[in-house]
């Protein structure tokens, strides 16, 4: 991990605004999630009882593989081969293989976090925001193990008659004013 050194001014602003938006307990129900689904407990380095910090949270998900594990349990076959290694493009690797997984099963792209975000713990609210969000999409497509967050809702799309579409260019929007009686 590169170190930066100290920030100053509007990206020490920015800085911690991002660690202000991280929390604490949604990152521990994520690990639980995610622990739960595999069915084995993570690895958390330099830590006997669970998640602490932000590192703790990050330090158990870097290198990727159990990432990687996840989205091949949850969508089969997504990371054809998992990187043990500890080389740091390796495990690079692994975190844009997870989140090429994670678009195969069906997130959006502002579902998802920078390879960065997680492995120089910058922006660390991002990568809980994912696992929230493939725990809903994993609701919807209909696994049946445990639970993270909130199902992603199916699509209703809607079809008008013309007519019905014609009515709505009688409508005068609420942005032209209205007229006040003097």
């Amino acid at each position: 991990m590169a170190f930066h050194g100290p920030s100053y001014g509007l990206s020490r602003e920015c800085q911690m605004k991002a660690q202000a938006k991280f929390s604490l307990e949604r990152a521990k129900e994520a690990v639980l999630w995610v622990e739960a689904v595999l069915d084995r407990k993570l690895d958390i380095p330099n830590s006997d009882n669970g998640i602490k910090d932000q590192l703790d949270f990050a330090a158990a998900l870097r290198d990727g593989v159990v990432l990687c594990e996840l989205i091949n349990l949850l969508c089969p076959n997504a990371v054809k081969k998992v990187n043990t290694s500890a080389a740091p493009f390796k495990q690079r690797e692994n975190l844009e293989m997870f989140l090429k997984g994670c678009e195969t099963y069906g997130l959006k792209s502002q579902d998802l976090f920078q390879v960065n975000d997680l492995y120089e713990n910058k922006n660390l609210y991002m990568v809980v925001d994912c696992l929230f969000g493939l725990g809903g999409m994993a609701q919807k497509k209909g696994f049946d193990g445990p639970r993270l967050g909130v199902k992603v809702a199916d699509e209703n799309k809607r079809n008008f008659t013309a007519e019905k579409l014609a009515e709505s260019n009688k409508i005068i929007g609420l942005q032209y004013g209205t007229l006040v009686p003097i």
